[in-house]
């Protein structure tokens, strides 16, 4: 029974992460969730006493694992930075070409939703982008840049930037833009 438990917990959390990326926060009702994941109300009580803000914290923290994850393994395949940053860059723009631009960033919505209105998102949305940034910053180190810290905070904020421009505008665009400045800055 607690595998069947982990899988319906394990659903709703991913049907909560495409929703609210895609929607926020405030645009994602229960119920939708529920539709999306296949799951009972019932088990959003079981799986999620602390309510909507425990669901989309852990779906957050899970989007935060996914780019972690694509970070670490760039970096595994290209140790340069100034070769993983554009790889994240196309790879960050692939996934959200693929969902037809409902997809960017996957905490961008969220924290720019929540920032003066919820103190528990915020600092899960801020955990998640201190832990990209720390990723970041270690490649540039590794790499001998001096200022990595303050480097990588620039360089995640044109990711982040052209993302939020490229899916505003439906555009691939802002991104191919930014890669090519990173690629100079990083030389």
């Amino acid at each position: 029974m607690a595998v069947k438990g982990d899988e319906t917990r394990a659903r709703i959390i991913a049907a909560a992460r495409t929703l609210v990326e895609a929607q926020g926060c405030h645009g994602t009702g229960l119920n939708e969730v529920l539709a999306v994941a296949g799951a009972p109300r019932g088990s959003l009580y079981h799986h999620f006493p602390g309510g909507k803000d425990q669901l989309v914290g852990e779906a957050l923290t899970a989007a935060g694992r996914e780019v972690d994850t694509m970070i670490d393994e760039l970096a595994g395949t290209l140790p340069r930075a100034r070769d993983l940053v554009p790889a994240l860059l196309d790879a960050l723009a692939d996934r959200m070409v693929a969902a037809g631009y409902a997809k960017g960033c996957p905490v961008a919505t969220v924290a720019l939703e929540v920032a003066s209105s919820n103190e528990h998102l915020r600092r899960i949305c801020a955990g998640v982008y201190e832990g990209w940034q720390r990723r970041l910053a270690d490649a540039l180190r590794t790499e001998g840049h001096e200022s990595a810290d303050d480097l990588a905070a620039t360089v995640l904020a044109v990711i982040e930037g052209s993302l939020v421009l490229a899916r505003a505008g439906r555009s691939r665009l802002p991104v191919e833009r930014a890669r090519r400045q990173v690629v100079r800055l990083l030389a």
